[in-house]
């Protein structure tokens, strides 16, 4: 009878920890999905519409996934001038790099020259910018690299800590789409 019990309970055991590990597995996956979907649309709202200033997606609509998931907090940590900026509360990528912060541009009322309306991310880079630079040049960003993220998020009054590392900022409002391309 003992070892009638010990089977039984060493085949629970198993069943168990297929049943974990098949859950976990799923949910990694749809992690997965979740954050290249995200990406994705951000990606969609940084593009430009051909032979125009305007981008293609909407970044609202890319920050409204990323608030949905949990990625970044229902409201912005900070907005200065025209500028909407959200720091990510748990980690995602963004072409191959550490997505760090969404910034957002747009009026909501008139308080002085100039909103350009667009979004821009800034990234804790890993490895190489050859992506981001072809990305920028496509699309009529302006890429900042490297930047200094402590003094930016200084400037607009955000208080918090990120680690020492490589930074880079891609733009992509209205003032960078205009800008002639020997400009960039």
């Amino acid at each position: 009878m003992t070892e009638w019990k010990r089977t039984r309970r060493l085949t629970g055991t198993f069943l168990l920890a297929a049943c974990c590990a098949s859950a976990f597995a799923a949910a990694a996956a749809t992690a997965a999905v979740t954050d290249t979907g995200l990406e994705s649309g951000l990606l969609q709202a940084l593009h430009l519409k051909k032979g125009t200033t305007q981008r293609v997606g909407t970044s609202g609509t890319a920050i409204q996934a990323y608030m949905r998931e949990g990625y970044i907090g229902k409201r912005p940590d900070q907005r200065a001038d025209y500028t909407d900026y959200y720091l990510l509360k748990k980690p995602a990528s963004f072409m191959g790099h550490e997505l760090v912060l969404i910034e957002e541009e747009y009026i909501t009322q008139y308080i002085g020259c100039c909103v350009s309306p667009g979004a821009g991310v800034t990234v804790k880079v890993h490895g190489s910018t050859q992506k981001l630079q072809a990305f920028a040049r496509a699309q009529r960003c302006t890429l900042t690299d490297p930047v200094d993220i402590r003094r930016a998020l200084n400037d607009v009054a955000i208080k918090t800590r990120l680690p020492k590392g490589h930074y880079a900022s891609l733009s992509c409002r209205e003032r960078d789409a205009g800008r002639d391309e020997s400009d960039q």
